[in-house]
């Protein structure tokens, strides 16, 4: 178990007792109790501890005394620093970054509360492998995480300056975090900067300082990038770029010397990913990428290149010694945030492999039981949701079995064959398999515990993936009514909850408080998280959608051009949210009547979505609809027929020939028969998509209603106005009105 934070080399290797924190069974605040010394660094001590309030572990970090000085000068500087550490990181708030809970002063101590890590940080990781590179599909994950990470803080405007291998934890679900934002500084506060270092502190770590930093000269975010890429040539190699005898000679390297290119030392390394570290690792910050956007993208085509999900690994026969770090410790137990409005998950690579080697040695020990768990979780992570729910179920009842059916593990497990439940598109199941969890949970942690709040909130999401809004906006207002209790309404738990219920609001037609709901969460998103917060831009983007529902165009258009903008900046332009807020943007303009400006955009993003997704993706064929359907508002119908035929095609050879968007598709293709004249033919279509959706929707579903006055309308034009008014009475019989002509 690792704290959220770590301290080089001499993490969780000291003997608990007395020091800056008072000891073992100390309480903080009259709130957290420490239990075990699990780190100690040159700035302080890191503590297991529990928050006896919430009921849940936590790492607390305590500035410890400098006991070889009396300088109180010195001491001054620290505890500005420490306050600072606490300052920057709480205000960050990204799956990559370590969670900072609480800080504060007890006694003349300081001391900051961060959640609890599980897994080891890469440190570890090279020394328990002997030094033995990571596999490249490994480092590339890693990196990509990291990225992320990066481009968040620096949007930000929080410049990390230590990032290195003991700073970066992997969790035992393959998540990646930072830690220690100890001597992160703001872009914008440069004078107060000058203060911390100018006692002649050591600002940052020998094998992983940019030569900026050396030479004291201007830092910014492009320093953090020379340092990711002296991890990234660590793993790659088991070694630093510069690993030489004393800090002088490596601070000199990195000014002066160019760094051996990383193949020299690992000659199988893909071409790409050595072009990227050695790019990283350019002296001048200007030759270096100038965003961790760029870094991340780069990462993104090399996966896309290499496939999809990694090769199957060649057969184990003995256990390499890094992964036995890996393989330890209880599974996650995150609650996931359905980003309804947005792109769906991205699958993760790079899974860590041979934990099926622990797992087979003794399957009913608790220590086979957590390998695998984790491999469970590598199987979901590269998107084998069939395979995962297999394991995670055969885990579950092993468990039971081994802890009983009601352990906080055992339920784990379940929860977590849940998820896969709803990647498999098994909705139903996992509906029932969340309602049992969260349930037994009730009873046995307690109505409000965070573990049976989050099975409840998913009980809810899968709920309205049934259309049951009714009872979804039950489940999600008790939800969000325990998690403002317990947590809080600003906590991002809260925040999530409540962005589902304005979605779920909308589905019921609610769309004035929809509406309102969205613009709360946005306003307290931007607040809590940050204007340009990926969080805080989904709930923008549902803002948009809102204001879509109610006819008010202009308004959603300005919504979704700021969120698209955003993203582009924080994500990158071909990122597949940035993506969809354009998409929305092109909506807009159309439903404005600007549709010379949507063919414009529309055309773009085909193109852009072709490139990054595949010209059969169905966001590629969403937008070339939509593009088609500007081509016609703008009277260019034999364009619009051809671009209408070709999706038709790919849907119905992708999707099937039922599929509701097949059936819009070839529905379009007669709308463009008919504005060119050729009634008969699209008579024919009209009919082929009337039949389709009576016998998948049945005859009074409004879409087959809809088909049928198509009919209707063909028929009239074709002059047997006899049929089209029979047509036309069925309808109205069908639906229980009047006779109309819709």
């Amino acid at each position: 178990m690792a704290a959220g934070h770590h301290e080089g080399h001499e993490e969780a290797h000291h003997t608990p007792g007395p020091g800056a924190a008072g000891g073992a069974g100390a309480l903080i605040q009259g709130r957290y109790r420490l239990h075990e010394l699990i780190g100690r660094g040159g700035m302080g001590e890191v503590w297991r501890a529990l928050d006896e309030s919430l009921g849940r572990r936590v790492a607390v970090k305590c500035l410890k005394p400098v006991g070889h000085s009396n300088d109180a000068g010195f001491n001054r500087v620290l505890q500005e620093r420490f306050r600072r550490e606490a300052r920057v990181a709480a205000a960050l708030q990204h799956r990559g970054i370590t969670v900072v809970h609480d800080f504060g002063e007890h006694d003349g101590l300081l001391f900051l509360v961060m959640e609890l890590l599980d897994g080891r940080n890469l440190l570890q990781v090279l020394d328990d492998a002997r030094r033995h590179p990571l596999p490249v599909p490994d480092i590339t994950d890693v990196a990509e995480q990291v990225a992320s990470a990066l481009a968040y803080t620096h949007a930000q405007g929080v410049v990390h300056r230590d990032l290195k291998p003991a700073n970066i934890v992997r969790l035992t679900d393959g998540a990646v975090k930072i830690c220690d934002f100890g001597i992160a500084r703001l872009g914008h506060d440069i004078g107060f900067t000058s203060r911390l270092t100018g006692t002649g502190m050591a600002m940052g770590t020998p094998h992983y300082m940019s030569p900026e930093q050396i030479d004291a000269a201007e830092v910014d975010h492009r320093s953090d990038l020379y340092s990711l890429g002296c991890v990234l040539y660590e793993l790659a190699t088991g070694a630093p770029p510069f690993d030489l005898g004393d800090a002088w000679s490596i601070l000199v390297g990195h000014r002066d010397t160019e760094p051996e290119p990383p193949s020299a030392r690992r000659p199988e390394l893909p071409a790409e990913l050595e072009r990227l570290i050695l790019d990283l690792l350019a002296k001048d910050p200007e030759a270096r990428p100038q965003d961790a956007a760029d870094v991340g993208g780069r990462l993104k085509a090399m996966r896309a290149a290499a496939g999809a999900a990694p090769a199957a690994p060649e057969p184990v026969t003995a256990l390499p010694a890094w992964a036995g770090s890996l393989t330890t410790g209880a599974a996650a137990r995150s609650t996931r945030a359905h980003r309804i409005a947005g792109a769906p998950h991205d699958a993760l690579t790079g899974a860590w492999s041979t934990r099926a080697v622990v797992a087979t040695a003794d399957p009913g020990s608790l220590a086979s039981l957590d390998a695998r768990q984790a491999e469970a979780g590598d199987l979901a992570r590269i998107g084998n949701w069939a395979q995962a729910y297999d394991l995670h179920t055969a885990v579950a009842a092993d468990r039971d079995r081994a802890q009983g059916a009601e352990h906080p593990d055992t339920l784990t497990s379940r929860h977590e064959a849940a998820y896969c439940l709803t990647r498999l598109g098994r909705t139903e199941e996992a509906l029932r398999l969340y309602a049992y969890v969260a349930e037994v949970r009730r009873r046995v942690l307690g109505p409000d515990h965070t573990d049976t709040l989050a099975a409840r909130h998913e009980a809810a999401y899968e709920l309205g993936r049934l259309g049951r809004h009714l009872e979804a906006h039950r489940e999600y207002t008790a939800v969000l009514a325990g998690l403002e209790r317990t947590a809080g309404a600003d906590h991002p738990d809260s925040l999530q909850c409540k962005h589902n219920l304005a979605f779920n609001l909308g589905q019921l037609g609610r769309d004035a408080e929809a509406y309102t709901t969205a613009v709360e969460v946005a306003q307290a998103r931007a607040r809590v998280l940050g204007a340009e917060h990926a969080e805080t831009l989904t709930t923008r983007f549902e803002v948009g959608y809102a204001l879509g529902r109610a006819g008010r165009w202009a308004e959603a258009l300005d919504a979704y051009r700021d969120v698209a903008a955003a993203r582009a900046r924080l994500l990158g332009p071909d990122h597949a949210d940035t993506l969809a807020a354009r998409y929305e943007t092109g909506i807009c303009l159309g439903s404005l009547g600007r549709s010379g400006e949507a063919l414009a955009l529309f055309e773009d993003l085909v193109a852009a979505r072709t490139r990054t997704a595949g010209s059969a993706d169905a966001e590629t064929l969403r937008a070339r609809h939509a593009l088609g359907v500007n081509l016609g508002l703008l009277g260019h119908w034999d364009r619009a027929l051809a671009e209408a035929r070709d999706v038709a095609a790919v849907r119905e050879r992708v999707l099937g020939a039922g599929h509701p968007d097949t059936l819009v598709s070839k529905r379009e293709i007669a709308v463009c028969m008919g504005w060119l004249g050729r009634w008969s033919g699209a008579l024919v279509v009209y009919h082929e998509v009337t039949a389709a959706r009576e016998r998948v929707l049945g005859p009074a579903h409004p879409d087959t209603l809809t088909s049928r006055n198509d009919e209707a309308r063909c028929l009239e034009h074709l002059g047997r106005t006899a049929e089209a008014q029979a047509l036309y009475r069925k309808v109205a019989a069908t639906a229980g009105e009047a006779p109309e002509r819709l």
